[in-house]
């Protein structure tokens, strides 16, 4: 390979054809795993960095051993091997829509498949995150309430991968999400844009506590840095 790409798997879902392909990258001469959604790329893994710290940042403001936490968005499985490597969790969920990503996983397919499934600790399951948000889905195997939970699935609350999400993010769909929160959790979600001053006061007017940090990181590609968006909020004890 070189800049070519090696398809690894695909299948037809709900939401179009979904693909894993890994490549040689010619800059970093890195192998990289990427996923994409029809012609949309989803993720890669070039760049985990702010997903992972999604999960730090979480946990460290949370700092309660036993934690329980609920990952919304399996992927690459990146967030919830950065939970999982926290000595303070007891349990990671993780619901994911698309059942080929799972099946890659469970195939060891990807590079953190190993540590994710050998951890006795993780437990893999079949839902929309969205729609057991609502409370429109029951998922067997879930245990609410969780003290974390960590959504990494749409690019930003204005720019989602499906119209079904959008209002997840409006204070109802956020205050629906409180039912899946121990008192005192924390809800992390990744955003590939700049922070939305909007979005934050939305958050504010539902958790007792809102903030947004910018996670900076390498861009081989370009020789720069890069940036993501993590909000953080917390409910009330």
């Amino acid at each position: 390979m070189s800049r070519r790409f090696e398809e690894l798997a695909w299948a037809g879902t709900r939401m179009g054809e979904v693909s894993l392909r890994r490549r040689l990258e010619p800059v970093t001469r890195r192998q990289v795993y990427e996923v994409k959604l029809g012609e949309e790329f989803l993720m890669s893994s070039l760049f985990t960095a702010a997903e992972e710290a999604m999960a730090d940042l979480a946990l460290d403001w949370l700092s309660r051993s036993g934690a329980t936490v609920l990952v919304g968005g399996l992927g690459l499985g990146y967030t919830a091997v950065a939970a999982l490597r926290h000595e303070g969790v007891a349990r990671v969920d993780v619901v994911e829509t698309l059942e080929p990503v799972v099946d890659w996983h469970r195939e060891r397919l990807l590079p953190c498949s190993d540590e994710l499934l050998e951890d006795a600790r993780t437990s893999l399951v079949l839902a929309d995150f969205f729609a057991v948000a609502a409370g429109t889905q029951e998922a067997p195997g879930l245990r609410p309430p969780y003290d974390c939970v960590l959504l990494d699935i749409d690019h930003a609350p204005d720019f989602v991968l499906d119209e079904s999400h959008q209002g997840f993010y409006s204070p109802a769909g956020l205050t629906r999400l409180l039912d899946l929160l121990a008192p005192g959790g924390v809800f992390a979600l990744w955003s590939d844009r700049p922070p939305d001053h909007t979005f934050t006061g939305v958050l504010d007017s539902v958790f007792d506590r809102a903030r947004a940090e910018v996670v900076r990181f390498a861009n081989p590609l370009t020789g720069g840095t890069s940036a993501n968006t993590v909000y953080l909020a917390r409910t009330s004890s």
